[in-house]
């Protein structure tokens, strides 16, 4: 009874969450012929950047007619760009940004000098054009999206929490985390170099799925009775590391990858997403090593508390995508 009431408690306060909350804007500045600017603006309509945020013309420049495309993710403008002078010392800014709780990338590619990266969030609103720049601004941005997005992405969050609850041994975590790695890796960079795809929707439940299916093996498994999950964790591991993939691959494709830049920001981005992987294991791996040496009777009793919790959010998850 306990059980079926925290579920339904759950249930009433669980917020809706998509696989891969990843909703930053996408603001890029492209010289495609001397003094000749293309500015495009992406706006993500689940993030409130499409309704509240405005990119503003650079000082010295002036902009023509905008052509505007809306799909089911985002808001897309575009505007022809005249600047007399480099943009160098120059200020990018997007107004309204301080009135959501969403991040911007900002790209500046000059025609005669290396591309530049800034990331906007609603504390800094506004990004100063350097006169000379690093390619390497692109990996710094994408990298520290990629942190973000596997500690703030719920989804990926709780499947790679889930598999350090029900395995045992550093060994056996480590080859199933290797395992969902390599997996989403393979369909993350396929996805978003075309050569892979799948809806998104299903994708999205399916993942949810995994999340469940992870939880309830936590909750059945017996010391001396291995379930198969745990036989062959890496399987498991890498199977549903390929619906994973997809997931990251629909988040990066609401954002944009920078162009002549795409692998340099797929390689950053999923070696951030490994960063964020590392710690999260690291953590659990301690605080649950901390339990059992200092408070070993409410191991187990903690670890199908949290199984519940998990499995009954992505329970959520699953019917809430699925229906709606």
């Amino acid at each position: 009874m306990l059980r079926a009431l925290l579920c339904l408690l759950l249930l009433c306060v669980a917020p809706p969450v998509r696989a891969d909350e990843l909703r930053p804007g996408y603001l890029d500045l492209t010289e495609v012929a001397p003094q000749q600017w293309r500015m495009t603006w992406k706006g993500p309509l689940r993030s409130g950047l499409a309704s509240r945020a405005t990119p503003v013309v650079p000082e010295g420049c002036s902009v023509g007619t905008p052509q505007r495309t809306v799909d089911d993710v985002a808001l897309k403008v575009i505007w022809p760009m005249r600047c007399a002078q480099p943009l160098g010392g120059k200020e990018i800014k997007i107004n309204g940004l301080d009135n959501t709780i969403a991040d911007a990338l900002v790209r500046v590619a000059p025609l005669d000098a290396a591309v530049q990266t800034g990331r906007l969030t609603p504390q800094q609103t506004s990004f100063q054009v350097l006169e000379k720049a690093s390619r390497w601004d692109v990996a710094r941005a994408y990298f520290v999206i990629g942190v973000e997005h596997i500690l703030l992405g719920f989804d990926h969050l709780f499947f790679v929490l889930a598999l350090v609850f029900l395995l045992t041994g550093w060994r056996s975590i480590l080859g199933a985390v290797t395992a969902f790695t390599v997996a989403h890796s393979i369909t993350l960079v396929g996805t978003t170099l075309g050569f892979l795809g799948l809806p998104q929707k299903p994708v999205e439940s399916v993942i949810a799925l995994s999340i469940v299916f992870l939880a309830v093996e936590i909750v059945k498994s017996r010391p001396g009775e291995l379930r198969f999950s745990q036989r062959a964790p890496w399987l498991v591991a890498f199977s549903f590391g390929l619906l994973h993939g997809f997931g990251f691959a629909g988040a990066l494709k609401e954002i944009g990858l920078p162009e002549g830049e795409v692998p340099m920001a797929l390689l950053t981005f999923n070696l951030g997403v490994e960063a964020g992987q590392v710690f999260i294991v690291a953590l659990a791996l301690g605080i649950l090593a901390l339990i059992r040496r200092f408070w070993m009777p409410a191991a187990r009793p903690i670890t199908l508390a949290m199984a519940y919790f998990i499995g009954s959010l992505a329970s959520y998850w699953f019917i809430e995508r699925t229906l709606v």
